[in-house]
């Protein structure tokens, strides 16, 4: 018997121990960060019994800061890698680790904070389950957009 609410189905659950590994392979353009990150290849560094560990610092510096940031304050976005990007958050957005789900909390949509325009931006690309979270996090920061959470 599944946990998930009548009518809503869970995303593949991916270990904690995966995720890095999972950041790689949905998201490629990650590998340059990790690689010069952990001074290792990047397959490598993913495969690696501790990567998960620094799953914060991973999520900061390899993805949020140098892809995906970067892609929605373009003026022209590609919407391609946004929706994997956006796939990839929302694998991991109800991950039953807190760690995981922490990590994704603080190191993602946290971050669509810091200026101006990016939870617009971004908010066409993000799935069901990653809405409700951002809608929760704008909701617990009395932040009110219009078109999202204002209406």
């Amino acid at each position: 018997m599944s946990d998930a609410p009548s009518g809503e189905s869970r995303p593949e659950e991916t270990a904690t121990a995966e995720v890095p590994a999972l950041l790689l392979r949905m998201i490629p353009e990650s590998a340059d960060s990790i690689a010069e990150l952990y001074d290792r290849p990047a397959e490598t560094v993913v495969r690696a019994e501790d990567t998960w560990k620094r799953l914060y610092r991973l999520l900061a510096e390899c993805f949020s800061t140098p892809v995906l940031m970067p892609e929605l304050e373009s003026g022209t976005p590609d919407t391609e890698l946004l929706g994997r990007c956006w796939d990839f958050v929302e694998r991991l957005v109800a991950h039953p680790s807190e760690l995981v789900s922490g990590a994704i909390a603080f190191e993602v949509l946290e971050q669509l904070l810091n200026a101006e325009g990016l939870v617009e931006a971004a908010w066409p690309h993000m799935r069901d389950r990653t809405r409700k979270a951002t809608l929760r996090m704008l909701d617990g920061y009395d932040v009110r957009l219009p078109g999202i959470n204002r209406r």
